[in-house]
């Protein structure tokens, strides 16, 4: 297939840089309160040296009775200083908070608008827990690296700037011991990076899998009762469960072990600035205050510097949420470079020497496929299963695209029209109908946006569906479930062909679409079909064959070939595989009924 030669994002690298820079290009069109919350974070900031300020004049003056300033000034001041910093970093954490939510509004919104125009071939390469567990988990971790370390960096480093700028006014011989931290916390912050982003790549992972099981086990939980599968599933999701446990204590690990080696050498550097503060003040070069507000102030500084290591960690897991991010909303669409609209197509159709082969596969699905189908006329594929009759019915809507070969309708090849004029013209019932947990009328007219209810009327009744529709409690305002879990299978069959009818295409596919139904079911849909198939070209993909007995044509494929074609009665005649498949199917049903 042409499309197996997309792009794999899992192998795309990315620089810290370049995932950065394209995650504060989502800050962009919010940068007003962005700028607004940055400011407001300086200003709480800048209150930091303020309090180890007031110390010096506090135990220099107040205590010793030599103060110039009135009793309750400087408690007064210490008040005020935490009451505006407070209010400072409330207001700022709001704004921040606002952008950072806006932000993820902004990647599941692009996510979830590349997700549904990738091509087929993607979702079956990919695990469906896996893709909600990227949209749903990994885009909160985005915001750590765009908002939170952003909050964290501005805010902290500004308060280590101001209480350095402090302790240097005070006592720069001290305060150039205390800048040998700085280069210590930078090396053991870089040693640190490679570990936390595989981790955090790992636990990412290690999600998707508990999510993956997740879905299947609620999915087929019919199945799992029946065919006692607890205990299997039970298995299953503890073991996905430890996995996620191990991958997220490694980088525990790593996170944790950070700060407390920080602090390890901030207390050793602290111990010599008290030893050397010690001799000079015996030394008479530094009084009470100097060295209380000196204390203070590096003392407040270990907080703001511990967040400032701290920060790698969540930082390591954004950018690791980011590559996984951006490799969705990276993935390479479905091919639209079609130009031609193809407008109301009179339906002829043609397939041209097609060739299939899937991605990995061991063997072509159809090899040298040459098939006609005028505008209006019924054509039915049948087979074994494998013979290519469902590959060769994904083709027409481009789900696939042929590995060679041409497919025209009304002469126009495929590649040359646009998906949505293609598709327009097109309508899909299928064995494995889908339905979405919304109203009966949502699901008829789903993609038609509002339709007239008289026409919803008559969709349904054509699909022999009204009946049941209006013996529902709330009639065509009735919530059906997820994929329509509160009907039998007939009656989501008939509102698939409702839905079908509804678009009135004029070209339709039906892929099995009555092998799965009871004999009244059948009976029903079966009318319903016939209703839906007047005056349009339609390829059936049968499984029972007496329901295509009236069929123009009938195509019997074999291991992805055209081995037999003609009418009903005609291939019965022939004594072939056609004629062999009827009297089997015959018999198996005279015994089921007899």
């Amino acid at each position: 297939m042409t499309s197996s030669a997309r792009r794999s994002p899992a192998t795309t690298l990315h620089t810290s840089r370049d995932l950065y820079l394209r995650l504060l290009g989502y800050v962009r069109p919010y940068w007003r309160i962005f700028v607004l919350s940055i400011v407001l974070m300086a200003a709480s900031a800048a209150t930091e040296p303020a309090f180890p300020a007031l110390m010096k004049p506090l135990l220099d003056g107040g205590f010793s009775g030599n103060a110039t300033y009135p009793p309750w000034l400087l408690p007064l001041l210490i008040v005020g200083i935490f009451l505006l910093r407070g209010t400072l970093g409330f207001c700022a954490d709001y704004a921040m908070s606002w952008v950072s939510n806006k932000i993820v509004l902004d990647l599941r919104n692009d996510m979830f608008k590349r997700l549904v125009q990738l091509p087929t071939d993607f979702f079956d390469n990919q695990s469906s827990g896996t893709v909600m567990s990227r949209i749903a988990y990994d885009v909160m971790g985005v915001t750590s690296a765009a908002t939170n370390v952003v909050t964290t960096l501005i805010k902290d480093s500004l308060a280590v700037i101001g209480l350095l700028a402090w302790m240097f006014w005070l006592n720069w011989q001290l305060s150039l011991l205390a800048l040998l931290l700085i280069p210590v916390v930078a090396l053991i912050v870089r040693t640190f990076s490679s570990r936390l982003r595989a981790t955090s790549r790992a636990v990412q992972r290690a999600m998707g899998e508990i999510m993956h099981v997740l879905e299947e086990s609620i999915e087929a939980h019919k199945v799992v009762k029946i065919f006692g599968g607890q205990s299997y599933e039970i298995r299953r999701f503890a073991a996905a469960s430890s996995q996620q446990r191990g991958q997220a204590m490694r980088q525990t690990i790593a996170a944790a072990a950070l700060g407390p080696i920080v602090q390890v050498f901030a207390a050793i550097v602290l111990a010599i600035i008290i030893t050397i503060a010690m001799r000079q003040s015996v030394a008479g070069g530094t009084t009470v205050g100097d060295f209380v507000s000196f204390i203070t102030a590096m003392l407040m500084l270990l907080a703001p510097l511990k967040r400032l290591t701290d920060i790698n960690a969540p930082l390591q897991r954004g950018l690791a949420a980011a590559e996984s991010v951006f490799d969705l909303i990276d993935e390479v669409p479905e091919d639209d470079r079609g130009t031609v609209e193809l407008g109301r197509a009179q339906g002829h159709v043609e397939f041209r020497n097609i060739h299939l082969r899937y991605p990995d596969a061991a063997r072509d699905a159809l090899i040298d496929v040459d098939l006609a189908i005028p505008a209006g006329q019924t054509v039915a594929l049948v087979g074994a299963s494998g013979s290519g009759k469902t590959s060769l019915a994904n083709l027409l809507p481009r789900f696939y695209r042929p590995t060679s070969g041409a497919i025209l309708i009304d002469g126009h090849p495929l590649e040359t029209l646009t998906l949505a004029s293609l598709r327009a013209n097109i309508a899909l019932v299928s064995q494995d109908v889908v339905l979405f947990n919304d109203t009966v009328a949502a699901n008829i007219a789903y993609g038609l946006g509002e339709v007239p209810r008289e026409r919803l009327l008559e969709a349904a009744r054509a699909a022999h569906a009204l009946e049941f529709i209006e013996a529902m409690p709330q009639g065509f305002e009735t919530l059906i479930g997820e994929n329509g879990v509160k009907l039998s299978g007939g009656q989501r069959q008939r509102l698939a062909i409702a839905r079908a009818i509804l678009k009135n295409a004029p070209i339709l596919i039906l892929d099995e679409a009555t092998s799965a139904l009871d004999t009244e079911s059948e009976r029903h849909v079966q009318a319903a079909l016939d209703t839906l198939m007047k005056n349009r070209t339609t390829l059936v993909v049968a499984h029972r064959l007496s329901t295509i007995e009236h069929a123009d044509r009938i195509v019997v494929l074999e291991a992805g070939h055209i081995i037999e074609e003609g009418r009903h009665a005609e291939l019965l005649v022939q004594e072939g595989t056609y004629a062999n498949f009827y009297r089997m199917q015959r018999s198996s049903e005279a015994q089921r009924t007899s």
